[in-house]
């Protein structure tokens, strides 16, 4: 009799319970899954040399906007009002990876790869005009620099732009163009 009567007040109970448990249970779903309530703008920004950042460089383009030598003092590059500035396009729209772009005095081209954290490109081949603008007589040492790349940096949050830090310590940075 003890029992039947405990069984008969534990089913009375047992629907209370039960959606008490219930809205509970869907409360805590919901504020586990509340996003948190800052924007992109406050987040720390990623770390540029991140081996994975260099995953989005596929299907960009650059322009030269640096070029700080390992001594710390700036080089000259060609702007826009000096003549064209110098480029860098990384392209998969043949289903390979494709680099192109002007140089100074001449467009180049070829193949690039990106692995463990580096862009680094093939045999560059180019058109062969010769230029007396300062945009030929860079072009050498910038065709030579995109050859001895040691770690490859990039931010695709504004300011997007691409780091190479040379073999030698020189810090070529480039910004992001929209082409």
């Amino acid at each position: 009799m003890l029992q039947s009567a405990c069984a008969r007040r534990l089913a009375r109970f047992t629907p209370y319970a039960r959606s008490a448990f219930a809205a509970l249970s869907i409360a805590a779903l919901l504020s586990a899954c509340a996003m948190p309530k800052h924007t992109d703008a406050q987040a720390p920004a990623p770390d540029p040399f991140n081996p994975a950042a260099t995953q989005l460089l596929d299907d960009t383009s650059w322009v030269l906007s640096g070029w700080k030598q390992a001594d710390g003092t700036a080089r000259a590059i060609p702007s826009a009002d000096q003549g064209a500035p110098l480029t860098l396009t990384l392209s998969t729209s043949t289903g390979q990876r494709h680099a192109s772009g002007f140089s100074g005095c001449n467009r180049y081209m070829g193949s690039y790869s990106l692995k463990d954290g580096k862009l680094s490109f093939g045999t560059l081949g180019g058109t062969r005009m010769a230029c007396a603008t300062p945009g030929g007589q860079i072009e050498g040492s910038y065709l030579d620099a995109l050859s001895h790349i040691e770690r490859t940096g990039v931010q695709m949050r504004a300011p997007q732009q691409m780091q190479l830090v040379l073999d030698n310590g020189d810090t070529l940075t480039f910004d992001r163009s929209v082409k």
